[in-house]
């Protein structure tokens, strides 16, 4: 049974993968624990629970989130996505199937928070952010390139303990193509890669 609101404890309301929930949580409680304890939404990985590794990324409005750093009652109100709701259906979305094709995998337990931060980082990248690696930060410059070197500063913040990093790269790359190409190369590319 839930604990009754109180001075440590808050009724909230979490949108996640566009399902409200209502919640009576601890204020200490994380927004990792509340996915997988509470909703069991056991995609969203617990690693290292220091905000280090990535394991547990999630999209919170959009934006790429750790959520053993995120507080559960500050996510109240905003949109939550966790991998298990970036396909459509039973449509895998672009980066899931990148993964999927190019191996962009190993032991699969970073894969969830891989698959989070690249969708984050191809949206990121098409607004114009630059990263760490950009060469040209003035926003005239529009999008830099998306090169490998990109790609990797861009997810430095998710670890691969098998070291899968060259197929995430590609697999990255994929995606990003996929979301830019016209719907009839990007047909004709699934085919050559077959």
């Amino acid at each position: 049974m839930d604990p009754v609101p109180s001075p440590t404890h808050s009724g909230i309301t979490l949108n996640v993968n566009g399902e409200k929930h209502a919640l009576s949580v601890d204020h200490r409680t994380t927004l990792l624990d509340a996915l997988r304890e509470r909703l069991d939404l056991t995609g969203t990985k617990k690693g290292c629970d220091q905000g280090q590794c990535g394991a547990c990324t999630v999209l919170v409005d959009g934006r790429r989130t750790v959520a053993c750093l995120q507080f559960a009652v500050a996510a109240e109100g905003r949109e939550i996505t966790t991998i298990e709701g970036v396909a459509e259906g039973e449509r895998l979305h672009p980066v899931q199937q990148a993964f999927l094709d190019l191996d962009g995998y190993q032991c699969g337990y970073c894969t969830p928070g891989q698959i989070c931060s690249a969708i984050a980082v191809i949206e990121e990248h098409a607004a114009g952010w630059p990263s760490a690696a950009t060469d040209d930060v003035r926003p005239e410059a529009g999008p830099p390139p998306l090169t490998p070197d990109e790609i990797r500063e861009r997810m430095s913040g998710n670890l691969c303990r098998c070291g899968a990093y060259v197929a995430i790269t590609q697999a990255v790359a994929r995606a990003a193509g996929a979301r830019t190409a016209p719907a009839a190369q990007t047909t004709a590319d699934r085919g050559a890669a077959a």
